[in-house]
């Protein structure tokens, strides 16, 4: 009687589980908006959803502790002219996000940790190069301040956000809609599906094509692509009947696949997302109501499946919180943070383990929130590995990173080199608006301070009157 082997992999019996009602957000106003990206983003200190807005596009940033009801009247980022398609927040910089939208423009904001008075309209640069509808964006892993935006003019540009300027435009390499770009590890290729079928490794700096895959999944739906920690690259797709498939591809050797699976006959698109430390591939389809997870091994099939994590509700959208935003004490090895109509529901997904001590082969060291190279570094042609950082003691997120605006970087985080600053209007840090907006906080927070100072004296006079009626 032959006995199967179980293959052995610690993560056989990792486990989802949505987080209690008092640990959603509630009350909020999904966009719906028929565009392909995940409408929300999320880091160890804020959730970003993109929100139902009349007569232009918003989002709202919540702090991750400010679970709940949301305010209707709680205050939203406002600034483009028509609907937010993408957001994404900075890796180096938990306080700055930037977002794309349908009037052709990026822009990105400074997110105070404090919550604001009121709607957050200025951001620190508006990005302007598209000739169409900006859908998808994408920060550089490893280089400061480097920003990816793609856009219907099927068209990418590369910017130095700090200074504003266009580093790389990759303008004749896609002859229809960019579907998905991504960046490899240390940030050196790119990953792109176009709707001609094409799946693309590009090298944004030499401006070329370094292989192609025409058809790799033959329907005329939308393809993802994602690099692997190995340089593989992950794809979900559609066959020609429109069966949703995945697949995982050496590009070295395009022509065949490492691995080709067909999965179901839904119509949503895929949303691949992934953790190079466990090797792990979670995929959660648009008005899906499961998130389907599978592990990537060296031997075959190579694309393991796991388990399928499964609620009632379809999912609008999805958030996945970096490998630092994670509780290591509780063995919890992904996060996300699922869009419904009205609500974002936090899923957590852990590996079950009997001992509270650190568990080192759940949690190798992780990319931080530090660069390892500044822009011009890496368009000069330097590429580097991402800055780790050991979880062991857990990640608690910097204070807020305050600006130091200067001509060359305004994101640039360090003092600047000189303590006189020239006066001239276009090195002028903020804008009137934002220093009126700045002066109403300092006001509102005194006479905070004063009411204290009022409720203060007054529980002392309580306090002497009843001293005395004692004695």
């Amino acid at each position: 009687m032959s006995r199967r082997v179980v293959r052995q992999s610690k993560f056989r019996h990792v486990f989802g589980q949505a987080a209690k009602a008092d640990q959603a957000y509630e009350d909020i106003r999904v966009s719906k908006v028929t565009w392909d990206s995940s409408f929300c983003a999320v880091n160890p200190k804020f959730l970003a959803i993109i929100t139902e807005a009349g007569g232009g596009g918003a989002f709202i940033v919540l702090p991750l502790a400010k679970t709940g009801r949301v305010d209707k009247n709680y205050p939203l980022v406002t600034g483009h002219t028509a609907p937010v398609l993408d957001i994404d927040w900075c890796p180096h910089n938990d306080n700055v996000i930037a977002s794309a939208s349908d009037d052709t423009t990026i822009m990105v904001w400074q997110i105070p940790d404090y919550v604001p008075m009121r709607n957050i309209t200025e951001p620190i640069i508006t990005l302007e190069g598209h000739s169409k509808r900006v859908g998808i964006l994408s920060w550089h892993p490893t280089a400061r301040n480097v920003l990816l935006s793609a856009g219907g003019d099927n068209v990418i540009i590369i910017w130095n956000v700090g200074t504003g300027e266009v580093l790389l435009s990759l303008d004749d390499m896609h002859p229809d809609i960019i579907h998905s770009v991504c960046w490899n590890s240390n940030g050196s290729l790119l990953a792109t599906t176009c709707k001609d079928k094409t799946l693309r490794i590009v090298d944004p700096r030499k401006g070329q094509v370094v292989a192609e895959r025409f058809a790799a999944h033959e329907g005329m739906r939308p393809m993802r692509a994602i690099f692997m920690r190995q340089g593989h690259i992950f794809t979900t797709g559609f066959t020609r009947m429109s069966q949703r498939e995945l697949g995982l591809w050496d590009p070295n050797n395009f022509e065949e696949p490492v691995a080709l699976q067909e999965m179901d006959t839904s119509n949503g698109v895929l949303l691949p997302f992934y953790d190079p430390d466990s090797s792990i591939v979670y995929l959660c389809g648009k008005g899906d109501s499961s998130i389907r997870y599978f592990e990537i091994t060296d031997e075959p099939p190579f694309v393991h499946y796991l388990n399928t994590f499964s609620s009632k509700e379809p999912q609008r959208g999805m958030g996945f919180m970096p490998k630092r935003g994670l509780d290591v004490s509780k063995c919890e090895i992904a996060r996300f943070y699922k869009l419904h109509e009205r609500k974002c529901e936090p899923i957590i997904m852990t590996v079950p383990r009997k001992s509270d001590l650190f568990q080192d082969d759940l949690y190798p060291d992780t990319p931080g929130p530090e660069p390892a190279l500044e822009a011009d570094e890496w368009l000069s042609g330097q590429d580097a590995e991402p800055v780790l950082i050991s979880l062991r003691d857990g990640y608690v997120p910097p204070k807020h990173r305050e600006l130091r605006v200067t001509k060359r970087n305004i994101l640039d985080v360090r003092p600047p080199s000189s303590p006189r600053r020239s006066q001239s209007a276009s090195d002028t840090p903020f804008s009137q608006h934002t220093l009126e907006t700045l002066l109403e906080e300092i006001k509102a927070l005194r006479e905070q301070v004063q009411a204290q100072e009022q409720r203060i004296t007054s529980l002392e006079n309580m306090l002497c009157e009843l001293v005395d009626g004692t004695d």
